[in-house]
């Protein structure tokens, strides 16, 4: 594709517009003669296949399912773009094996989804909808709806992006005090928002409204459940906006039923249409609204702009900074450097599982490669740094340094000295508010076998793939068994196990490769064991 001062585009390209889609939000398509764009939601099968068969690029929002069998009947397609943020309705793995980018809309429903969680703070605190409901089945109780002020309370976000940010403003203009559990979270960022940064317990413990605005990734699926609800106030309410899975619907079912909580509010779950048999639907206190986040006028027009630049874009100058899958590389040189994108991505989702506190900066210094591949890798690298902070299913190595950036995170790449040994060595240091890590690794042999070389001091050779805990601990007798024993217990088998050490008698590290997923039991266990000092676990591949 051509960029940007190279001339006039030739090519003119057809748009599906397969869902009701803001049309003026589309401007920056409709009004440029190089597209054309089709309005196809209200088209029979053959009308809209016919039309599919000469796209070059196709919006949908959710209701249309953007299935591997549709994309074989879409040849010319070069780009899918969601008008909106999830992409749980397209079909990624194909679209990447296609070649065709993938993009969605994060930015326009920012102030919806913020309004939308005031919406139900304010709902559930004056238990507007069960008195709305008392009144039109001709009762008049005043007395029990009695309510709760939001001044003078506290509310908790966990998580403070985007979205975040905006309900944390306005609910300081109703006079809360505002605090926040986000591990990513910077001081400076804190002070900009006016946001007093705490522990995850602390959230619980002191939150009159807590709400939620995580993305679901391994990390925070069910991060709310029965013991987490348990530490809440009694006079609490949670507010749940973001993503379903984040809570455990059945233990919030049970705590609203017994008084360990005050009150809910949902505007999103696991499964969705909420399903028949939910107990959500017979729990008291509870405000449920069937996903509303960015159902508004003006969200809509402003993710169909958003998504209307992305392709625009995308067909006219090749511009995939907006794509969650498309690489920024292919052909022969992907062949060449894929073990390096490998090791690299590892290397980024180590690195984050262990540093602590919002990320400040990132170095990557790359030697014994092509020049051509410092860029890749280092994309690669935010990409596995950045996963669990965003969501793993929201960065690749096209967008992750927009993203980075976006998160005033200091990114610096260059050459480093060659190692006597080793094909190609990355060495990444990350640097974060409560401490650094460094993390290495190198290709061996043939340029095909990655493996993890370093960790801060220590040496080691462990491959990069599957269920990886990296443990601190004493150099002392007894404890490789210890941790064994434990895996066992938990049916985990050791694929390699790694000790490290600089001094003996000192402190050592141990990388430990495991077949299968470590719960946070686990973790927990692990840490309690006398002469461990931290572990930590990370899914690589």
């Amino acid at each position: 594709m051509p960029t940007r001062g190279e001339g006039e585009v030739s090519e003119r390209f057809l748009i599906i517009a397969a869902d009701k889609i803001s049309a003026s939000g589309l401007d920056p398509l409709t009004s440029d003669d190089r597209f054309e764009v089709v309005f196809t939601h209200d088209w029979d099968e053959d009308r809209f296949n016919e039309a599919l068969a000469r796209a070059h690029g196709l919006i949908v929002r959710s209701a249309t399912q953007v299935t591997r069998e549709l994309l074989e009947r879409a040849p010319n397609l070069r780009v899918v773009g969601r008008a909106g943020v999830g992409v749980d309705n397209i079909d990624i793995e194909a679209a990447t094996e296609r070649g065709i980018p993938v993009m969605n809309a994060p930015a326009g429903n920012t102030v919806s989804a913020a309004e939308l969680t005031m919406a139900l703070i304010l709902a559930t605190a004056r238990k507007v909808a069960a008195a709305d409901r008392s009144i039109r089945e001709g009762r008049w109780e005043r007395s029990r709806f009695a309510g709760t002020e939001l001044r003078g309370k506290t509310l908790a976000l966990m998580g403070a992006g985007r979205i975040g940010g905006e309900v944390a403003r306005r609910a300081q203009g109703f006079g809360m005090r505002t605090i926040a559990y986000d591990p990513y979270l910077t001081e400076e960022r804190a002070a900009e928002i006016g946001l007093e940064r705490v522990g995850f317990e602390t959230a619980l413990a002191r939150a009159d409204v807590l709400t939620l605005h995580v993305p679901l990734t391994p990390q925070t699926e069910g991060m709310i459940g029965a013991e987490e609800l348990a530490r809440m106030k009694p006079s609490a309410f949670l507010i749940n906006v973001a993503r379903g899975g984040v809570v455990d619907e059945g233990a919030l079912a049970r705590a609203l039923c017994e008084g360990v909580i005050a009150g809910a509010a949902l505007d999103v779950f696991a499964h969705e249409p909420l399903e028949d048999e939910s107990p959500l639907r017979h729990a008291p206190n509870l405000v449920l609204t069937p996903h509303l986040g960015a159902s508004t006028a003006e969200a809509q027009e402003l993710v169909a702009e958003e998504i209307a630049e992305g392709v625009h874009d995308a067909l006219l100058f090749g511009d995939l900074s907006r794509a969650l899958n498309a690489p920024a590389i292919g052909g022969e040189a992907l062949r060449r450097l894929r073990p390096l994108l490998v090791l690299a991505r590892a290397i980024g989702r180590i690195a984050g599982a262990l540093v602590q506190g919002g990320l400040r900066s990132v170095s990557v210094r790359l030697a014994g490669s092509e020049d051509d591949a410092l860029k890749p890798v280092s994309a690669k690298v935010l990409e596995g740094l950045l996963g669990d902070i965003v969501g793993r299913d929201q960065v690749n190595y096209v967008n992750a340094s927009h993203l980075a950036r976006a998160r005033r995170i200091g990114v610096t790449t260059g050459s480093g000295p060659e190692r006597p040994g080793y094909n190609d060595f990355l060495d990444v240091m990350v640097r974060a508010e409560r401490g650094s890590v460094r993390v290495a690794g190198a290709l061996l042999g043939d340029h095909q076998h990655p493996r993890l070389v370093r960790i801060d001091d220590y040496a080691l050779s462990v491959r990069p793939e599957g269920c990886i805990l990296v443990l601190r601990n004493r150099d002392v007798p007894g404890v490789i068994g210890r941790v064994g024993t434990l895996l066992g217990e938990h049916g985990l088998n050791i694929a390699e196990y790694h000790q490290a050490r600089v001094n003996a008698g000192g402190d050592a590290l141990a990388v430990v490769r495991v077949d299968g997923h470590v719960p946070p039991a686990l973790l927990e266990e692990l840490r309690a064991l006398d002469d461990i000092h931290s572990a930590h676990a990370v899914r690589v591949d």
